[in-house]
């Protein structure tokens, strides 16, 4: 269930960072390069903040490319230059695919109930991300409501995410190596990360060392079972708050926001997101 609903409301956060519109709101607001508007964008609501924190949040990116971005992005624009800037792209980008699907306003109004409904419930104890998004004013008309409360929820799984990661002892880097021999791909996910050659190889090398990966780099039914279990953990801690939602409620939600997520799904490059087509 949680996996299911997750899939839907990942895409509307996405246009945030992948969309013309929003990589246009990013570049007017001096973030320029779309680097600079992502992390600029994401890190906004946690303030002014160094490499450091970004670096454990973020989990994923290498350190040396966090350090490129930050702190440089805020001589550049504000925190709050970066939160209205990717706000205004979110819902222009989300206004022109609605609009091109014929999406009802109603549609959009009664799926930003439902969708604020499960991110008012959100744990934030031990989620940093999702706590500071959480935090932000909830913003006025329904895709801008819609679109707060799906990145609300996308951090929070998120968040949850890399607790499992750490329960597991997996590092930023072995999570990317794992995953892409998990789904048999050889895709982007090293040079959009930052990672060396060197530190991709060792990643490689220490999951072999577990018996996670064999010698050629593919995964084994162990290393298959792990993996397992951290994406059951995720679904477990990001459950919560779509449970807020009786089932009738969830089905609705899924009739109503799905042709809304599959059109923006297949408008970003998720070879690189990773999450799954909306059902």
């Amino acid at each position: 269930m949680s996996r299911r609903l997750w899939a839907l409301v990942e895409p509307v956060h996405d246009v945030t960072y992948f969309s013309p519109q929003a990589r246009a709101a990013f570049e007017a607001a001096g973030l320029r390069g779309f680097w600079r508007g992502y992390f600029g964008g994401r890190a906004a609501p946690l303030g002014p903040v160094g490499a450091a924190p970004v670096i454990a949040i973020f989990y994923v990116f290498a350190p040396q490319m966090v350090n490129r971005a930050l702190p440089d992005v805020w001589t550049r624009a504000e925190p709050s230059a970066a939160l209205d800037a990717r706000l205004a792209g979110a819902v222009e980008a989300l206004s022109a695919t609605a609009a091109a699907l014929g999406v009802a306003d109603e549609t959009i109004a009664e799926a930003a109930d439902l969708v604020a409904t499960a991110a008012g419930g959100v744990r934030t104890v031990g989620r940093p991300l999702s706590a500071a998004n959480a935090a932000l004013p909830v913003p006025d008309g329904d895709l801008a409501r819609l679109w707060h409360a799906a990145t609300v929820l996308r951090e929070h799984r998120g968040d949850g995410h890399w607790a499992s990661l750490v329960a597991a002892d997996v590092d930023g880097c072995e999570a990317l190596v794992w995953r892409e021999a998990r789904n048999g791909t050889v895709g982007d996910l090293q040079a959009t990360r930052g990672w060396t050659d060197e530190e991709w190889a060792a990643a490689k090398a220490r999951l072999a060392g577990r018996g996670w990966l064999d010698a050629d780099g593919a995964i084994t039914d162990l290393g298959r079972q792990e993996h397992k279990q951290v994406e059951e953990q995720t679904d477990r801690l990001s459950a919560a708050p779509w449970e807020r939602l009786d089932g009738r409620q969830q089905d609705r939600l899924v009739e109503l926001l799905t042709p809304l997520s599959k059109a923006l799904y297949d408008a970003i490059p998720n070879s690189v997101v990773g999450a799954p087509r909306p059902t």
